[in-house]
C-alpha cells in the first residue's frame, strides 16, 4: 500500500509549480543536481513529520514569492495540506478542514530519511549525531520529544543565569532540578532504545557484509539516576559560571561507533563504515514498524551515488516491501523510472 499517492508543489523551493503522481512501491525522481530533486523529498517529510529537515520556512519559500503551499494526497483519502504566508511569519496545517499551526501528532507518520551525509554519521561531530538520534527517538517515543522540549527550556534559563554578574548557586536550584528530572528521563528513553538497536547491529551488518565482523554504538555519557544528575550539576557551578554555560547534561552526551570491539572512525574502512550505516537504516525502520504499527514510508535522497552496486542491491532489497520515493541523477539498478525533473 502507498502511503503517499500524490504530491503538489506551488512556490517550494526552487519549484513555482510542480505535481508528482506517486502509484507505484518505488518513486524515482530523476534530474540533475541543483533540479529540486530534494525539495521534493523536503515537501513530504513536511507532511508526515510536520517540520522539515533541512530549513526554517523564509529560505523555503520561492524568491519573491507571497506563500509556497505543499499539498499532499495520502492513502486513507485524507489530504495534508501546509500554506506558508511570509508576510505573517506564519505556517499553517490543514488536514479534513481543520487547521492548525502544528501537525497534529495523531497525524503525523514515520519517515525513514536516508541522506548522504549520513554516511558520515561515524566520523561526524557529536551534535551531528546527537541531532540524528534525537529525530529516531522522537519517531520512536512520543514521550521523548515532549521531555526533549522541556529540557531544553530549563537549560536555556540555566545557562542565561550562568552570564549573569553575580549569580549565586541557589539561583539555579529550580532550574537544576529540572535539567536533573528531565534529563534522567531522556538517558532513560535513550538508552533502552539503544539496546533495541544494537540486539539487530551486528547480525543486519554482517547480512550486508557477508563476514563476522561485529558492531554496536555505545553511548557516551555518564549514566547517572536523577539525583547523581542534580549532584554534577552542583558540583559543576564554579566551572559553569567561568564557561558561561552548562558542562555537564544529556544535551552534551554522544554515541560512539564500535567496529570489532574498537572505536569504527579510525578502524573501519569507508566501506565498513557504509555498511554500519546502511544496517542502522535497517533497523530504524523496523523498529519504527514495530513501535508505531505503521510502516514508514522511505525516503532515499541522491544516496546511491554514495554506495557501491552491492551495497545498492541491499538498499533495494531491504525496503522492497516499503513505499520508497527515490532522488538520483541517473537511474539506478533494478528501478524504474517514474517522474523526471
Amino acid at each position: 500500500m502507498n502511503i503517499i499517492q500524490k504530491v503538489s508543489l506551488r512556490n517550494f523551493r526552487c519549484h513555482d509549480e510542480f505535481a508528482l503522481d506517486c502509484n507505484r512501491p518505488t518513486t524515482l525522481i530523476i534530474g540533475e543536481n541543483g533540479s529540486g530533486k530534494t525539495s521534493v523529498l523536503e515537501a513530504i517529510y513536511m507532511a508526515l513529520r510536520g517540520k522539515s529537515f533541512k530549513a526554517v520556512d523564509k529560505d523555503i519559500l520561492r524568491r519573491e514569492a507571497e506563500f509556497y503551499r505543499i499539498e499532499v494526497d495520502l492513502y486513507d483519502a485524507r489530504k495534508v495540506i501546509i500554506r506558508y504566508n511570509p508576510a505573517l511569519n506564519k505556517k499553517e496545517f490543514e488536514i479534513d478542514g481543520k487547521k492548525s499551526l502544528r501537525l497534529p501528532k495523531k497525524n503525523r507518520y514515520p519517515v525513514v530519511l536516508f541522506e548522504p551525509n549520513n554516511i558520515y554519521l561515524i566520523e561526524s561531530s557529536p551534535s551531528r549525531r546527537r541531532d540524528y538520534f534525537d529525530e529516531l527517538f522522537r519517531q520512536i517515543d512520543n514521550n521523548y520529544t515532549v521531555t526533549l522540549g522541556r529540557y531544553n527550556k530549563a537549560l536555556k534559563q540555566r545557562n542565561d543565569l550562568l552570564k549573569t554578574e553575580g549569580v549565586r548557586r541557589d539561583d539555579l536550584f529550580s532550574w537544576d532540578i529540572l535539567c536533573a528530572q528531565y534529563g534522567a528521563q531522556i538517558k532513560e528513553i535513550r538508552l533502552r532504545i539503544l539496546e533495541k538497536i544494537n540486539e539487530r547491529m551486528t547480525d543486519n551488518y554482517r547480512w550486508i557484509a557477508k563476514n563476522e565482523d561485529e558492531c554496536r554504538i555505545d553511548y557516551v555519557g555518564e549514566k547517572v539516576d536523577e539525583n547523581a544528575y542534580m549532584a554534577r550539576l552542583a558540583a559543576n557551578f564554579d566551572r559553569d559560571v567561568a564557561l558561561g554555560y552548562t558542562s555537564f547534561g544529556v544535551h552534551r552526551d554522544d554515541y560512539n561507533f564500535i567496529f570489532n570491539n574498537s572505536d569504527a572512525d579510525g578502524s573501519a574502512s569507508r566501506g565498513e563504515m557504509r555498511s554500519i550505516i546502511l544496517a542502522l537504516k535497517f533497523i530504524e525502520a523496523g523498529i519504527l514498524e514495530e513501535e508505531t504499527g505503521d510502516r514508514p514510508v522511505v525516503l532515499l535522497d541522491d544516496i546511491f551515488s554514495e554506495l557501491d552496486e552491492a551495497r545498492q542491491k541491499h538498499l533495494v532489497q531491504n525496503f522492497k516491501d516499503y513505499q520508497m520515493i527515490v532522488t538520483s541523477t541517473n537511474v539506478p539498478a533494478e528501478m524504474t523510472v517514474n517522474k523526471n525533473l
